[in-house]
């Protein structure tokens, strides 16, 4: 099974931002920008993905990646 994971740890620390100066640029929570971080999000919103990938000045492909599970829990 796949799994979408969205990586912005990585561009966070790259563009030297931390999550709650993204949240408040992108006009979002940081509580929910924190839930998308850590993967318990279900879905994300094109606008919201747009919105940090113009804060990021970022691709999607640059924060989005695909990751095999191997024990899926169901």
């Amino acid at each position: 099974m796949k799994k979408i994971i969205i990586n912005l740890d990585v561009m966070l620390a790259k563009r030297k931002m931390k999550l709650m100066d993204l949240a408040e640029k992108i006009g979002i929570t940081q509580a929910n920008l924190s839930i998308l971080k850590q993967g318990k999000a279900k879905a994300i919103r094109f606008s919201t993905l747009e919105a940090i990938c113009e804060a990021l000045d970022c691709e999607p492909g640059d924060i989005l990646a695909v990751e095999n599970i191997e024990n899926p829990e169901i």
